[in-house]
């Protein structure tokens, strides 16, 4: 069985007895990829209608279309090309068998490239696990740490908040008000003073209050990549004395609406602090989706959680499966 008809089987509606939370979770991924599925799926679909055989004018058309879903230009000729020697040297000519040939590409192409693929944070067994989260001014990272804290508490685990973010104007209030919604504690500093010295409050709050987790916020002056680079590398070495293993996660938000730039964003973040996962945000609110396979890619950091919605809920651990099945095949759960 080839990964498409797979996806249909495991997701589609024939498929009723998965559990509530795994149904939900589902169809969160459809809704929140609709956007990008009308555009994708859509374009795949009225492409392999128009071609009784395929021929060097239709590779020509499904690599534009992968180009302007966001996948990446090295990628999307990668594919065509692996796609047109298959089809040649297994003689298919049926443009509907080479758009499910086209998944299984994406799938195995996203699962072999670059580091293990995992979602969950791993806590640490003694003391606090810390997280950094980094990103530029706009793209949803307050939030995100909200949504992450929430995960987390619902979870059964303790989490301190951490506003390093002193330089922006209303940063820290933002997350002071997050945390009074989530009844979680938060160590803020004055501001424009040193975030290395407000993640040293947050490390010592953490170890003499057995906290669990410690998000802390970063600054998101990439356009001053030098000092951000300096300011990440002293945060991490505080942390570090004050915490064995600290920081073990640091995670990068970017918005999903941004395209290709946010890719430009990822590699520029991976050149001044070591990256253990990216978080894309308002993917429901953009018709690109191929951004997650483009940063996979280019960069060979996984994708941990994707923002779908505005709910808390809608912060979902990033599927493989799940994403393939919402971007290609999500609206026959609801048929």
């Amino acid at each position: 069985m080839g990964l498409f008809a797979f996806l249909k089987s495991k997701f589609g509606k024939k498929g009723t007895s998965a559990p509530a939370d795994e149904k939900e979770s589902r169809d969160i991924y459809s809704k929140g990829l609709e956007k990008s599925r009308k555009n994708f799926a859509s374009r795949l679909d009225a492409l392999s209608k128009r071609y009784a055989k395929i021929d060097s004018d239709y590779f020509e058309e499904l690599e534009e279309i992968l180009i302007e879903s966001d996948v990446g230009v090295d990628l999307s000729i990668r594919l065509c090309e692996t796609l047109l020697d298959k089809a040649t040297k297994e003689k298919i000519f049926e443009p509907k068998q080479i758009n499910e040939m086209l998944v299984d590409e994406m799938f195995v192409g996203y699962a072999t490239k670059g580091d293990v693929i995992q979602n969950e944070i791993s806590f640490a067994e003694n003391g606090p696990t810390v997280l950094l989260v980094c990103g530029v001014n706009g793209v949803g990272k307050t939030t995100t740490i909200a949504k992450l804290a929430y995960r987390y508490l619902h979870q059964g685990k303790s989490v301190l908040l951490v506003a390093g973010d002193t330089f922006r104007a209303g940063a820290v209030e933002q997350l002071r008000v997050w945390a009074e919604r989530l009844g979680c504690p938060i160590i803020t500093g004055k501001p424009e003073s040193d975030p290395a010295s407000v993640a040293y409050d947050g490390a010592r709050y953490a170890r003499e209050h057995g906290v669990d987790l410690v998000i802390v916020d970063t600054a998101g002056r990439l356009q001053t990549k030098a000092n951000l680079m300096q300011e990440l590398a002293k945060i991490r070495r505080v942390l570090g004395r004050e915490i064995e293993g600290a920081p073990q996660e640091t995670f990068l938000v970017i918005d999903g609406t941004t395209g290709q730039n946010g890719v430009l964003q990822a590699k520029a973040f991976k050149e001044v602090t070591d990256l253990t996962g990216i978080v894309i945000t308002k993917m429901d609110g953009t018709s690109k989706g191929g951004i997650i396979l483009s940063i996979r890619d280019e960069l060979g950091i996984p994708v941990r959680f994707l923002g779908l919605g505005e709910r808390m809920e809608d912060l979902q651990e990033f599927d493989l499966d799940k994403y393939l099945y919402g971007l290609l095949l999500g609206g026959d759960a609801n048929e």
